[in-house]
């Protein structure tokens, strides 16, 4: 419904739209909001502003002297003085004035409003909460919820209103109290207020502003900038906060996020009672920083105050609506508004998308948030238990005592759970409880620069190691003990260099073996053709003296000499067989006679032939050098005579003297 009224003055302007009063500079011919105000302050402007046109309107069609016109103005001022005395006053809630359906408390500046409201999807349901009023209707966020576990209905025409005990109540019209808070710090008939402010905080407090309640100290499942999120409260954890059921339920949902309450130490998003994801394990590190625009930048920070700590962000100058909320899904995340797109931008967010769930790589498994796509690894000394690391990893080397061990560094490690804190301990004091306890696996130390009377935190682990990440951008360093490797002692070595020599000698003596029986089969088979060739040709008697040279010459050694008794190398032919040049081992020239198979000469000519040519060794014959017996072989080596002949011989001193 569009409301609509106008105040003229020399100034310009004054309108009524929606609730909301603005002002009209005839300069920039643009309507600039004042303030928004409740239908009843409204309703009392429309007729303030009527009464004033009437005034102006008499003005007009009058002449009026000096006085009247100053009256007139002096009138106009005290009117818009009284309309921001009500505008101001838009903000709180008096004990006189309850809260109903349809109305709302618009925060000073109109950042939020607290009403009464349907979810998406359900017009029965009724909910007392808190949203950002800046954003469209359509995109409504909703921040806090007073009654989500108990929703009323319109039909039941429910107030929320501050009782005379100074606690804030909501009731239906039977009287039956739907949602109330619980103070015990307000004296009866107070004079206790309602306000909501810029931060989205609504404050129950006394006219001498000590706060007696606030919605901040109960969130439901955002916090927002400005707010303290209690974590420690005298060494105790506080506050959680809780999901929705769904995107349109707003009633009390499966997961929780908080501080560990058994080492005070980690934040943990919960799924009931068991661990969902934990988020970080606090190092001393007081914050994070996130870019939520070109131009802005969200401080995720931790606060110490006293004996309580608390979870914060800040916004820088500039930046947009930003909040810290857990979904329905259980992630939790850091959002900004984005109002080109007219949607959240999602800044960070854990688990991240899917991947960083508890103990998700099984014990001794890390998950490495450093690659492009979270993947599952083994810590350094491990293995993986089956084909891949997702379902844990085993030692390479089992720890003992007895054989020592040694601590690797592992930096930019989210350090594991199921951690034993041990207080008030130096980093060397620190590394030796864990040296001296064989049962210490690893160990973790940390300067914590937050005003505590303990200044260090040291922990240790002496079993598995469950849900382990790694992270480019926050972290420290887990000392990780591993088994020594064997030590290389004198024994070791001789335990390793024997075998390896031995493998190394062993071809070598197999290759020598083969090559001396290789000889030795070679000389002993020529020494049984010496022994058969001797027995061929007789007795020692029949050679003659035993000193006379005669060389038994193998049959591999002639084949070789004749290149295979090559055609190339025949001197010629006769009836007894072929004559063959050659060349023995040495460079030594010689003629080689093949007797042939076929040609009648046995056993006993060819004995013959050898002995005699023994027998007859003159410097006018042709020396015979050596023979051989090779099966049906028969062959004798003479030596080589180029280009010439016996006669030439015999008669050479003839032919000098015909001459």
């Amino acid at each position: 419904m569009l409301h609509y009224c106008s105040l003229k003055s020399n100034l310009g302007k004054v309108k009524v739209f929606s609730n909301t009063l603005v002002h009209y500079t005839a300069a920039t011919s643009n309507f600039h909001p004042i303030c928004p105000f409740s239908k009843r302050v409204m309703t009392w402007t429309m007729y303030c502003t009527i009464y004033l046109d009437a005034i102006f309107f008499a003005r007009d069609s009058s002449e009026m002297n000096g006085e009247g016109t100053m009256g007139t103005i002096c009138l106009t001022v005290f009117i818009l003085l009284l309309l921001i005395c009500f505008c101001q006053s838009d903000d709180q809630l008096t004990s006189a004035r309850p809260l109903s359906p349809g109305d709302l408390l618009i925060s000073k500046n109109g950042v939020f409003a607290l009403g009464f409201f349907s979810p998406v999807g359900s017009n029965e349901s009724l909910y007392v909460g808190i949203w950002f009023h800046g954003i469209p209707k359509r995109n409504r966020t909703i921040v806090w919820v007073a009654n989500r576990d108990n929703p009323t209905t319109t039909a039941s025409t429910p107030t929320l209103a501050i009782s005379n005990s100074s606690d804030l109540v909501l009731s239906d019209s039977k009287g039956q109290t739907l949602w109330r808070t619980q103070n015990i710090v307000a004296a009866h008939d107070s004079g206790a207020f309602l306000v909501l402010r810029d931060t989205g905080n609504l404050v129950l407090q006394l006219p001498n502003t000590s706060v007696i309640w606030q919605s901040f100290d109960h969130p439901t499942d955002t916090i927002l900038p400005g707010m303290e999120f209690l974590l420690i409260h005298r060494g105790r954890a506080v506050a959680r906060l809780i999901s929705w059921r769904s995107p349109d339920d707003p009633s009390t949902g499966d997961f929780s996020f908080g501080l560990d309450p058994v080492s005070n130490l980690q934040l943990i998003i919960w799924n009931g009672a068991k661990i969902y994801c934990r988020i970080s394990v606090w190092n001393g590190v007081l914050g994070g920083m996130y870019p939520s625009s070109p131009s802005s930048m969200v401080y995720q920070t931790i606060v110490n105050k006293g004996d309580e700590f608390y979870l914060e962000i800040v916004v820088s100058g500039g930046s947009p609506y930003s909040r810290i909320m857990l979904d329905h899904t259980g992630t939790m995340k850091l959002l900004t508004w984005d109002s080109n797109s007219s949607s959240w931008t999602v800044i960070s967010e854990r688990p991240e998308g899917g991947y960083g769930l508890y103990d998700s790589c099984g014990p001794n498994g890390y998950c490495d948030f450093t690659e492009a796509a979270p993947a599952c690894h083994c810590l350094e000394g491990f293995e993986a238990v089956g084909l891949n690391s997702s379902r844990g990893c085993r030692r390479t080397e089992p720890l003992q005592c007895s054989k020592g061990s040694h601590f690797v560094a592992l930096p930019g490690m989210r350090v594991p759970d199921k951690f034993v804190l041990l207080r008030n301990r130096t980093f060397e004091q620190c590394a030796a409880e864990c040296s001296w306890n064989c049962s210490c696996t690893a160990y973790a130390y940390a300067n914590l620069s937050s005003g505590m009377a303990d200044q260090s935190r040291c922990l240790v682990w002496t079993g598995e190691l469950v849900d382990t990440w790694k992270s480019s951008n926050y972290g420290e360093v887990l000392y990780l003990r591993l088994a020594n490797p064997p030590v290389k002692t004198k024994t070791n070595l001789v335990k390793i260099v024997l075998p390896i020599t031995a493998c190394l000698l062993l071809p070598i003596c197999i290759a020598l073996v083969c090559i001396y029986k290789f000889k030795a089969g070679k000389w002993r088979k020529e020494e049984i053709q010496k022994k058969l060739m001797l027995g061929y040709l007789g007795t020692s008697n029949e050679l003659g003296d035993k000193n006379v040279e005669f060389p038994f010459v193998s049959f591999d050694d002639i084949v070789a000499a004749t290149d295979n008794f090559s055609d190339c190398h025949m001197l010629g032919r006769g009836g007894f067989g072929k004559v063959y040049k050659g060349m023995l081992k040495g460079g030594k020239e010689v003629a080689v006679k093949r007797l042939s198979q076929g040609s009648g000469q046995g056993i006993d000519e060819f004995r013959n032939e050898v002995v005699l040519l023994v027998k007859l060794q003159h410097r006018n014959l042709v020396r015979l050098l050596g023979c051989c017996i090779h099966g049906e072989e028969k062959l004798l080596i003479y030596e080589y005579l180029p280009n010439k002949s016996l006669d030439a011989f015999l008669f050479v001193v003839t032919c000098l003297l015909n001459m």
